[in-house]
C-alpha cells in the first residue's frame, strides 16, 4: 500500500491517499488539543497508544457485527482504513454525568444515568461544536430519519459492549464519542462506524478510585497523560508494544535529570 498525498489533517489524525481509491491512511499525531483547540501541547507516545487502543476496539467491535472503518494497522502510528462521507455531527453517549453537561444543566457531577442519554453536536470547530436537535439534523439534511434511527440503535450496541469490556478490566466508561460516514457495501449506500475510539474520545475512571485515565487529565492539568493511557492499554492486553513509549519517556527524562546535574 503505497502513501500518497496527503488529504485532511485534524487536531489528532492525519489522513493520507492511497493507490486503492477506496482506502486511505490514517496517521495518529501526537498533538494534545481541549476546548476546541484552545488548549494545545504536543505529548510524545499519545498518537502510538491512541492507534493501538482505538484498533483493539474497533476490532473487537467488527467482532459482534458493528461495521467500521478499520481495515488493519500498518505500524505504531498508521491505519489503513476505508474512506467513508463522514456525517458532520459528533454523537455523545453518557452514562455518569459529567463535564459540560453539569455546567449546562445543573446536575451534580458523576450523576448515574437510568439509560445512556446521546446527545449531538455539529462538527464545526469555528462555532465551538454546538449542541443541536434530531430535528435540526432532519431539517438542514445532515442525515436522514432513516440514518439516524440505524445509528441510535449501533450506539447502544457499542455501548453494552464498551461498558462490558471496560468494567472487565476495572474501568467505568463514563462518556464517550462517536463519529460515523457513509460508505458503498454491495451497491447500497450504508452508515458505518468512522473515526477512533480511545482515551481521547472516551471518559474512563477506575473503578475504585475514579482515577481519570482520559484525556481529562489534559484538560484539567491532572498530571501526564501518557501514564494513564499506558495503564488503559495494559489492562486491555495489548501493552506489549507501548511498553516502548514509556521507555522511550523514562529515558528522556533521565537524560533530562543528568543534564540539570
Amino acid at each position: 500500500m503505497k502513501k500518497g498525498k496527503k488529504l485532511y489533517e485534524g487536531k489528532a489524525k492525519i489522513i493520507y491517499a492511497t493507490n486503492d481509491k477506496n482506502l486511505v491512511i490514517q496517521y495518529f499525531k501526537d498533538d494534545a488539543t481541549a476546548f476546541n483547540n484552545q488548549k494545545k501541547t504536543t505529548i510524545e507516545g499519545k498518537g502510538v497508544l491512541n492507534n493501538r487502543i482505538s484498533e483493539h476496539i474497533l476490532s473487537n467491535l467488527s467482532q459482534i457485527g458493528i461495521k467500521n472503518h478499520l481495515v488493519k494497522r500498518l505500524n505504531m502510528r498508521e491505519q489503513i482504513i476505508k474512506l467513508v462521507e463522514i456525517i458532520p455531527i459528533e454523537f455523545i453517549v453518557r452514562n455518569v454525568a459529567t463535564g459540560s453537561i453539569t455546567k449546562r444543566l445543573g446536575i451534580e457531577d458523576g450523576t448515574v444515568l437510568k439509560e445512556p442519554l446521546i446527545e449531538y453536536c455539529l462538527k464545526n470547530d469555528k462555532l465551538g461544536d454546538p449542541l443541536i436537535s434530531e430535528d435540526h439534523i432532519l431539517a438542514f439534511d445532515w442525515a436522514s430519519k432513516n440514518e439516524i434511527d440505524k445509528v441510535k440503535k449501533m450506539i447502544l450496541r457499542i455501548n453494552d459492549f464498551m461498558i462490558g469490556m471496560f468494567r472487565g478490566v476495572g474501568i467505568k466508561l463514563i462518556d464517550f464519542k462517536l463519529e460515523f460516514g457513509r460508505i458503498k457495501i454491495d451497491e447500497k449506500n450504508e452508515v458505518i462506524l468512522a473515526d477512533e475510539i480511545s482515551p481521547d474520545t472516551c471518559r474512563l475512571w477506575d473503578s475504585i478510585t475514579e482515577k481519570k485515565l482520559d484525556k481529562d487529565r489534559f484538560r484539567k492539568d491532572l498530571g501526564d497523560l501518557i501514564p494513564a493511557y499506558t495503564e488503559v492499554a495494559r489492562r486491555l492486553g495489548i501493552l506489549h508494544e507501548q511498553s516502548n513509549v514509556s521507555a522511550v519517556n523514562v529515558t528522556k527524562l533521565s537524560s533530562i535529570k543528568r543534564k540539570k546535574k
